[in-house]
């Protein structure tokens, strides 16, 4: 997939079938209008396209009021955003800086230079609740309205539903908030997860346990920083972790803003999702995951960020959360071995019938 920071580049397609949204989280209900998407563009031989939107606008508008409980929760990062509409499929992404300029633009200056003049539409695909152009005003019926003279067919996709429930970003932010991660899961059609380079962080956790616990190397963690300031989740989970062996690796991780007095800490201040792995591939040595792109999964939440009063008691309790962590992946190994010797019983019953 390629990707453009504005559609002002020689190598944005001249022609294009053209969806348009934030897609946070790239759920299920996105996933279906891409798909959709894609079958149009092959259908009139056009590259089919994605345009979305840093920061999201309600972010732009928050700042602006100067109430930042306005801005949502993030799901995801732009990175994560642009790996699933890849993986959707989706042939290019535009992605438009959410300023002052975009935000007074009206209406049908949106359609003339944004979608006619700037991704030569040929077919543009919105949501039931699409609006644009500045306060709102536009939405699908002016779209609509003006798509025969601007020369693009238009069409409007309804809402997406899992087992009765409207799938939208807000619902995988509520699940998320709330540590329901089979839900977000579901909502998804995939567990939730979070990708990035490992970075340096203090290398507290090597000393943390080393000595106390005979850890060996302690709790050391691997470092991902969240680029947006409010996470859609938060908490301690047990994970899996993709990316530094040929098999995902089993872990424990805290999503949380970094608290640090020291000047010297680099993340102080910034959202990490650090992670540690229940047993570290030997052959990456102490050193061995540092620039590494990762993928982290979380599975399930063992309980929210809590505050300790000692460097002992803050030992106690990862050594806690790890063994909780180690608890819900041997329940989820016995849970599996007792669905295969049922699967197998059920299909010996009827060899025998």
């Amino acid at each position: 997939m390629k990707v453009f920071r504005g559609f002002h580049h020689p190598g944005v397609a001249p022609a294009s079938a053209v969806t348009i949204g934030n897609f946070d989280g790239v759920h299920r209900g996105h996933q279906a209008m891409l798909a959709l998407l894609r079958s149009e563009a092959e259908h009139r031989g056009v590259p089919s396209c994605v345009l979305t939107f840093e920061p999201h606008p309600r972010d732009y508008f928050a700042k602006l009021a100067g109430k930042a409980s306005l801005a949502p929760a993030r799901i995801a990062t732009l990175r994560d955003k642009l790996t699933e509409l890849s993986r959707c499929g989706i042939d290019q992404a535009v992605v438009l800086p959410f300023d002052a300029a975009l935000a007074a633009q009206s209406p049908q200056r949106f359609i003339d230079e944004v979608l006619v003049q700037g991704l030569g539409a040929r077919y543009v695909l919105v949501g039931d609740d699409f609006r644009f152009g500045t306060e709102r005003a536009g939405d699908y019926a002016l779209l609509d309205a003006a798509s025969a003279e601007a020369g693009f067919e238009v069409a409007r996709m309804n809402s997406y539903e899992v087992r009765g429930l409207r799938v939208s970003s807000s619902a995988v932010r509520e699940a998320l908030a709330a540590g329901q991660m089979e839900q977000a899961a579901r909502l998804l059609g995939r567990p939730y997860s979070l990708s990035g380079h490992v970075v340096h962080g203090r290398k507290l956790g090597r000393e943390l346990g080393a000595s106390s616990l005979g850890a060996g190397d302690g709790f050391r963690t691997l470092n991902l920083r969240f680029s947006h300031w409010k996470p859609a989740a938060a908490g301690i989970f047990a994970v899996r972790v993709f990316g530094l062996a040929d098999q995902a690796l089993e872990g424990v991780a805290n999503m949380g803003v970094r608290p640090s007095l020291d000047p010297s800490d680099v993340n102080g201040g910034r959202v990490l999702l650090e992670t540690h792995c229940l047993d570290w591939p030997a052959a990456l040595g102490s050193e061995g995951a540092y620039g590494k792109i990762i993928r982290v999964e979380l599975l399930h939440k063992l309980h929210d960020e809590l505050r300790y009063p000692s460097l002992d008691a803050l030992t106690a309790g990862i050594a806690r959360d790890r063994e909780d962590a180690r608890g819900f992946f041997a329940a989820q190994r016995q849970a599996a071995a007792e669905r295969i010797h049922g699967q197998t019983h059920r299909q010996t019953t009827r060899d025998r019938i």
